[in-house]
């Protein structure tokens, strides 16, 4: 999947079996990114035998939704030229099925179906193009581009492709699901105190076994370095950042964003750098804070409030930086 650099980290600094954090750690790779699970408590079972099931819901989830294996459930809708119903997993339904949604709720500002357009500026499987797409170029990848030309059926399921070239991506929506899903099996398990991160969309479960909560850095959108802007209280709840500082493409000296517009074709070019998502679910924030990077700082604030998001902006301005939030989300910051 195209990889969205997470622009989150856990402030508590973890490394295997820690005395001084008391906490268990298990780490490895998934979806071009890194994941890390901490747990508050000694689980019954080894942490072997957990993070092989964990690696395996893993890869299953990848060869389903990733673009960059060729023969995984999505690449196979991608290359197939039917517009007769294509048979959909249950997990593939689940998160097409919610991407449509937040595509109807933004009215186009989030659409899975950019696919093309993503391809087009260099930022899918493919190689990065050597120069920038031409306007007619552009024009050919829109009309594939739109939530409404693609059709989903509950039983069985399945998905209909209005034209035969619609290219679905699901890089701002995967690794949220991966995270929930994740989540769901370490409860099943009968884990009470957890924190869940696949390239900084996170999400926590209960608290730590000193009783506090768990502690989530949001990190200023700097290219050079790493510095933490604020931190907040998680307590069953995900955060799930968008920003486009750090995966980008330079033609001609000037700077590319990988973040999209669907609904113009080209990638956005105002002030807002990151945006912070808070919710139940790791797969709805990870969609929400996409959308509301292609808004922009103002159509984005306006939108949060309006719809009762918790989010966090951090803008760059020609005359500074400013930093901000909705109502919603100012109960989380943590004393900051």
């Amino acid at each position: 999947m195209p990889m969205r650099t997470g622009i989150l980290f856990c402030l508590i600094i973890l490394s295997g079996c820690s005395a001084r954090s008391g906490l268990i750690v298990i780490q490895g790779m998934t979806m071009g990114t890194n994941y890390s699970i901490s747990f508050a408590e000694q689980p019954e079972r080894s942490i072997t035998s957990l993070q092989g099931e964990i690696d395996e819901i893993l890869e299953t989830i990848n060869k389903q939704m990733s673009t960059y294996i060729d023969d995984s459930e999505l690449s196979q809708i991608n290359q197939s030229k039917s517009q007769d119903w294509l048979t959909l997993s249950p997990e593939l339904y689940e998160v097409i099925s919610m991407a449509l949604q937040i595509s109807h709720l933004t009215n186009g500002a989030y659409d899975i179906t950019i696919g093309n357009l993503v391809n087009l500026w260099g930022f899918g499987p493919g190689e990065i193009p050597q120069a920038v797409p031409e306007d007619e170029t552009i024009n050919i990848a829109l009309k594939t581009t739109g939530y409404e030309y693609i059709e989903l059926q509950s039983q069985p399921h399945g998905l209909k492709k209005e034209y035969p070239d619609i290219y679905l991506d699901l890089s701002s929506i995967a690794k949220g699901y991966a995270v929930d899903r994740l989540y769901d099996y370490l409860e099943q398990q009968g884990l009470s105190g957890f924190l869940v991160d696949i390239g900084g969309e996170v999400k926590s479960k209960g608290v730590k076994l000193n009783g506090q909560n768990w502690r989530i850095g949001i990190e200023k959108p700097l290219v050079e370095s790493r510095e933490i802007l604020r931190v907040i209280t998680l307590t069953n709840q995900a955060m799930a950042t968008s920003g486009d500082y750090r995966n980008y493409i330079v033609h001609n000296g000037t700077r590319y964003s990988h973040t999209i517009d669907p609904r113009t074709g080209h990638p956005v070019l105002h002030t807002l750098l990151s945006v912070s998502v808070l919710h139940e679910s790791a797969m709805v924030a990870d969609a929400l804070a996409t959308a509301l990077l292609v808004m922009g700082p103002q159509k984005g604030t306006e939108f949060a409030e309006q719809n009762g998001i918790a989010a966090y902006f951090f803008e760059a301005r020609p005359e500074n930086t400013m930093e901000s939030y909705s109502s919603q989300f100012s109960p989380y910051l943590d004393g900051n």
